[in-house]
């Protein structure tokens, strides 16, 4: 019925997502920045920080997209909890890499642009 209020219902559901998205990301550099720190050998070390590289690249994509989109840079907060111990901080990050996995699916779907969908879906 209304095109442009479509649009800008689909618009500020993308911003919300990629708040949620930047978010989360941000939590998971800083949780495994601290399991880097605190891994038990180089290897695991190793392992973790090429992971961190791939949060880090992920949260500039979500950033670069929100900043498009709202003219603002956003406030990343921390929103998930890393654990107190090396184990703990591991299988968080394990259960959160798969719920995140779910919602970058379902966001990608949802996109009309396919830059967007593209980013969401790697």
């Amino acid at each position: 019925m209304y095109p442009y209020y479509d649009h800008y219902r689909q618009n500020q559901k993308l911003v919300s997502d990629l708040i949620k998205a930047i978010n989360g990301e941000y939590s998971a550099t800083q949780c495994y920045a601290r399991l880097a720190a605190m891994a038990p050998n180089a290897e695991q070390r190793d392992r973790i920080n090429e992971i961190l590289d791939d949060e880090e690249k992920h949260l500039r994509q979500f950033t670069q997209i929100y900043t498009t989109l709202t003219g603002k840079r956003p406030r990343p907060q921390i929103i998930e909890e890393c654990g107190d111990t090396y184990l703990e901080g591991i299988e968080a990050s394990f259960k959160d890499e798969q719920k995140t996995t779910d919602f970058y699916h379902e966001v990608a779907d949802e996109a009309a642009d396919p830059v967007v969908k593209e980013v969401f879906r790697r």
